[in-house]
């Protein structure tokens, strides 16, 4: 999408690096607050549209700190939470190389922003504060991931290997099956509050599905991304020296410094392609 490479042009400057370090904090957070008072968050902190609309407009920020009660399945859960942490580490790295800190910043805050519509939409249309948190947009992460490594191996209760792609088709349909179940109680009974929680659901994935179809050509193989690293430790050599070049125009970024080069995923070799004409040139196959 030529929108999402202007906006990275202009503003990925400002992108903060390694994100997925400030969420888990924020998770950590959650936790700290599961732990002391659940009510911290509902009472003051959480996505009530009501409270928004009569003044309370910190909630915009504020519903993304989710408390979570780490001690619900006792010490068993702290462990579970410790893993949850590490994968979203994982998920989150691999993104943010794979696509640039600028995209995975606009992924994740773009989630955001859908479940504060959805929450809005959600109160005007049923009359009802649905307090929508992150949990999947976390999840959605997972998705994306798999989408970069469909054959990484897990091991499934610390003892079953199966592969990623097998792991995102079960917990699809284990995500999806309540919203089918949501919209047909609402449809059956004709009550409107059904629809609620299969909307929070559903906005919490529009990121993924949004961004997938319109950034699925930067998707990069982990040979492909060790290249794109060896190419940001050339930023240490002397200056007048080029580390970029672009295939198609010759351009370097001695030319203009606000230029995006990456590699081409289709093209056999190493080439470098400006922002302008990474969709646009012809693959290079050798025969």
């Amino acid at each position: 999408m030529k929108f999402l490479q202007t906006m990275e042009r202009k503003f990925g400057k400002y992108a903060i690096s390694q994100l997925i370090k400030y969420i888990i904090l924020l998770r950590i957070i959650g936790a700290m607050i599961g732990i002391m008072n659940l009510d911290i968050y509902t009472d003051y902190l959480c996505l009530d549209v009501e409270a928004v609309l009569h003044g309370q407009v910190w909630r915009l920020i504020t519903f993304i700190i989710e408390p979570i009660n780490v001690f619900a399945m006792g010490g068993a859960n702290i462990i579970f939470f410790a893993i949850e942490l590490n994968l979203y580490y994982l998920f989150g790295m691999s993104l943010e190389n794979a696509w640039g800190k600028f995209m995975f910043n606009l992924y994740f805050l773009s989630g955001i922003l859908f479940n504060i519509i959805g929450g809005f939409i959600i109160y005007f249309t049923v009359g009802v504060s649905v307090p929508i948190g992150l949990d999947y947009i976390y999840k959605s992460m997972f998705f994306a991931f798999v989408t970069l490594y469909p054959d990484m191996q897990f091991n499934l209760w610390f003892l079953i290997p199966v592969k990623a792609k097998w792991l995102a088709w079960f917990y699809g349909v284990v995500i999806g099956w309540p919203v089918v179940n949501y919209v047909m109680y609402g449809i059956q009974t004709a009550n409107g509050v059904y629809f609620a929680p299969a909307v929070s659901i559903l906005v919490s994935f529009a990121n993924f599905f949004i961004y997938f179809f319109a950034a699925k050509n930067r998707r990069f193989s982990p040979r492909q991304m060790r290249r794109r690293s060896n190419f940001k430790k050339q930023m240490h050599q002397p200056s007048g020296i080029t580390k970029h070049k672009c295939a198609i125009c010759g351009r370097t970024e001695e030319d203009d410094e606000n230029l995006d080069f990456r590699f081409c995923s289709k093209c056999e070799g190493n080439y470098e392609y400006c922002s302008e004409h990474l969709f646009t040139h012809n693959h290079v196959h050798k025969h």
